[in-house]
């Protein structure tokens, strides 16, 4: 993998498809839309929680999404963005996490009371939903990780 040189602080164009920790970009976009679909698949019950796991969801997608164009436009060559880079994607681990522990306690509660001829199906994508906000979690930690490291190379 490229590495970033002291006097470029952050890959720009196609060189974040070849440099840690942009190329965690790409499964980011895929593990949060997944969350995104299979959240939004579900049923939602009157007590249910899971608008924070939507808002979780969409809110990193787009921003991310955002993020992702900012360098491969490369107006990323300032000296702030390493630090608006670990910044953004630390929030979106607490975020994530925040997110993802309750899709699981929501997953558990209703998990108890399902049935195999009815919310079976749901319950299923509840869980799979669980395990892609895990996933989306450790993606955006070790790109915040390796943004931290690259932050203080610069």
């Amino acid at each position: 993998m490229a590495s970033t040189t002291s006097g470029d602080f952050l890959p720009s164009g196609g060189r974040i498809f070849t440099s840690i920790p942009d190329i965690f970009f790409i499964p980011e976009f895929v593990f949060g839309g997944l969350v995104w679909m299979l959240v939004a698949s579900t049923d939602v019950f009157l007590p249910n929680p899971l608008g924070w796991v939507m808002f979780v969801s969409v809110f990193c997608f787009v921003v991310t999404t955002i993020w992702f164009f900012i360098f491969l436009c490369g107006a990323n060559q300032g000296s702030i963005w390493p630090s608006l880079d670990v910044g953004y994607h630390f929030v979106a681990v607490v975020f994530y996490l925040s997110a993802a522990v309750e899709l699981a306690y929501v997953t558990l509660q209703t998990g108890q009371v399902v049935t195999i001829f009815g919310p079976f199906k749901i319950y299923r994508l509840n869980i799979a939903a669980v395990v892609m906000s895990y996933v989306a979690t450790l993606l955006y930690f070790l790109h915040t990780i390796f943004s931290a490291i690259r932050w203080k190379r610069s």
